[in-house]
């Protein structure tokens, strides 16, 4: 159990999932969050890490800390994906066992699973087939980042547990069309094109494939409820549910904003993993649900998105 005054590292505090658990972490009335600038702390640079985690005493470190993006950004940097989740995750997992901090949350993502998985995905179907070519270096970088929390429970007893959510979306989210995962992609799209009236939208890809979506401060409140949970799994799934074609998630958007716009498809895009929709059983045994539904969220996101136009 992490008590309201322990110290906790959050690792990536200004990113989608990183803000996330920093907000719920405070509002949940937790005293002694620490967070540190990538200006201050290059989580690349091993003996920085390990001489911050030396230095400073840490009941638990959360590991929000990424290189993340959407297709586009997973195709063209594979070399960045790979050595900088690589370097961060060995960094901060290994620097925290080497300072006998025995408890920690690794966070990754659902692309972990081979693509022509069974549906649902659950935890012991990692490993047992082919990964999607397109997000081969991040999924490896992840994979690798749970069967090292794995093995040092295994041989060091800690207590390193896991999440893989689906699809996140919400405030502090990146709205870069190239970079950005698909979903604050299109609000920036749609809200573009009400805005410059335009009557045409691209869409990358088909849009037919099925993708699974959870609000970021859902994954926040999975983090802080399962570091004060004890489990026997280290891989937890964080599903929603909320499965919809990119198409539909793009027309869904749109009319939420009451703009009338045609959609165009770009075939020269790859698809990616044809489904990826993540079996929530494990969760749910531990009494984890998550709580904020796609109107809720998508307004919330929406509210973020204006503040950063400003």
């Amino acid at each position: 159990m992490i008590k309201k005054n322990d110290p906790i590292f959050l690792a990536g505090h200004k990113g989608l999932i990183g803000s996330a658990i920093y907000r719920r972490l405070i509002f949940h009335g937790y005293k002694n969050v620490i967070t540190i600038s990538k200006k201050n702390l290059d989580l690349k640079n091993q003996a920085k890490v390990f001489n911050f985690l030396k230095k400073n005493y840490f009941k638990i470190v959360i590991v929000a800390a990424a290189k993340v993006g959407g297709i586009f950004a997973n195709i063209t940097n594979r070399a960045d994906f790979i050595y900088d989740n690589l370097s961060i995750q060995n960094n901060l997992i290994h620097g925290a066992f080497k300072n006998n901090i025995k408890n920690l949350i690794f966070l990754g993502s659902s692309c972990i699973y081979p693509k022509e998985s069974k549906q649902p995905l659950k935890e012991n179907y990692l490993l047992s087939g082919k990964l999607e070519d397109t997000n081969e270096s991040y999924a490896i970088a992840k994979i690798a980042g749970i069967i090292m929390c794995k093995s040092y429970n295994i041989q060091y007893k800690t207590n390193y547990k896991c999440l893989m959510p689906c699809n996140a979306y919400g405030p502090g989210d990146n709205y870069n069309i190239k970079n950005s995962h698909f979903f604050a992609a299109f609000i920036k799209k749609i809200i573009d094109a009400k805005r410059k009236k335009k009557k045409q939208i691209i869409i990358w890809g088909s849009g037919k494939p099925l993708r699974e979506i959870i609000f970021s401060e859902d994954v926040a409140d999975a983090c802080i409820f399962f570091m004060n949970k004890k489990t026997k799994e280290t891989l937890i799934n964080i599903g929603s549910g909320y499965e919809r074609t990119i198409y539909e998630f793009a027309k869904f958007i749109a009319n939420y904003f009451k703009v009338n716009v045609n959609f165009k498809f770009d075939n020269s895009i790859p698809d990616g993993t044809p489904r990826k929709v993540l079996d929530n059983s494990v969760a749910r045994k531990y009494g984890w649900f998550p709580k904020i539904n796609l109107e809720t969220g998508l307004l919330l996101t929406y509210k973020d998105f204006i503040k950063r136009q400003k």
